[in-house]
């Protein structure tokens, strides 16, 4: 292949022996569209652009508006990259989109009326959606730079980190529209007298699965399991154990209702679920039990996380989810019972653990 033309047929048939999902990554006219499915998919760890692709017309079934931020923050995010001339194959693979995707969409959803659906955003506010969606690449990159060495990821830091700082700002400004940041962030916001029902749970756990992209619609939530599941059903699995645990934890330790329900409890855990069930650790039953405990921990720390920034009104994001892993996974290396899977080498959870197994059978 030369410049991304194929020049003979042979290289044709070569490029039709790809799987599906990888045959346009390098194509001239739909490379860059692959490149942002991926980074779609990214956000929950899927490398593939048919998971990306489920996930965005999940969100669309939810909201129109969301929908099209979040192809307005991937386009930006991976547009950057390629204007700045970024490692190649960190942007076929998308990594410089998913934290585009969310600042874009948690930007929409804490200053619309309506977070269920989001609002239409006004020229200047996509305008700092724009250059919200461009500073997460460069954060993504100098945290890559930091973390490198230690072969940990930046996970969803950039976005967080921007999303904070922009809606910071946001309160300074006339001409943005700041909203009434009316979704509750904090678990003291919800009445604790309310009785746990069927509801609690399966609302609840789709909606963890849909609050990682501010979905606040359990069916959107679902839909998203199924995009996981199309790259990887170990992946799918382990954001349901993640929703599915957190959703236990807070029921047993006396959590509101609301906040079960509405999946606040669930979608950081549901993303440690992800990371640490396999794709940054070889699964076996010893990682397993590591995954559960910080699906444990992370519930918890939603909470306390929560309580601190409820008198700034911020919401808490992904933070839990990214302090959780990072510390686990920085960890990791001094625990013999546990194989991690550089973030280089991460694939599915499925090939990281045949790649393993092979190794030690050889």
């Amino acid at each position: 292949m030369s410049g991304g033309v194929f020049v003979s047929g042979e290289r044709d048939v070569a490029q039709t022996d790809l799987p599906f999902q990888d045959r346009y990554r390098d194509h001239p006219a739909f490379g860059f569209a692959d490149w942002c499915l991926r980074g779609i998919g990214q956000v929950v760890f899927q490398n593939n652009p048919l998971s990306g692709l489920i996930i965005l017309l999940a969100l669309f079934f939810n909201s129109a508006v969301y929908g099209t931020i979040c192809i307005l923050g991937v386009v930006v995010a991976t547009g950057m990259a390629m204007l700045l001339q970024a490692d190649r194959v960190l942007m076929r693979d998308g990594l410089f989109g998913f934290n585009g995707v969310l600042v874009g969409l948690a930007l929409v959803a804490f200053t619309s009326a309506d977070f269920r659906t989001g609002a239409v955003p006004s020229l200047p506010m996509a305008v700092y959606i724009v250059f919200a969606a461009a500073m997460t690449t460069i954060v993504f990159q100098a945290l890559a730079t930091l973390l490198g060495p230690h072969k940990v990821a930046a996970l969803t830091a950039p976005f967080v980190l921007t999303g904070w700082l922009f809606l910071f700002a946001v309160l300074k400004f006339a001409a943005i529209e700041a909203g009434p940041l009316a979704k509750p962030v904090s678990p003291d916001q919800f009445d604790a007298a309310v009785a746990y029902t069927l509801p609690t749970w399966y609302m609840g756990i789709g909606n963890a699965i849909g609050q990682i992209f501010f979905q606040d619609n359990w069916i959107t939530g679902y839909l998203i399991i199924v995009g996981i599941a199309v790259n990887s059903r170990i992946s799918a699995g382990m954001a349901l154990v993640g929703a599915a645990g957190a959703a236990l934890v807070a029921v047993a330790f006396g959590g509101p209702e609301g906040a079960i329900r509405d999946g606040l409890f669930g979608y950081n855990s549901a993303l440690t679920a992800i990371a640490l069930g396999g794709f940054f650790l070889v699964l076996t039953w010893r990682s397993f039990l590591y995954t559960l405990f910080g699906i444990v921990v992370t519930t918890w720390l939603w909470a306390s996380v929560a309580i601190f920034l409820e008198p700034i009104g911020m919401p808490v994001l992904t933070s839990t989810f990214v302090l959780v892993t990072w510390l686990m996974l920085l960890g990791q290396y001094g625990f013999r019972a546990l194989v991690p899977v550089p973030p280089a080498e991460a694939t599915t959870p499925e090939d990281n653990r045949r790649r393993h197994i092979g190794s030690v059978t050889r």
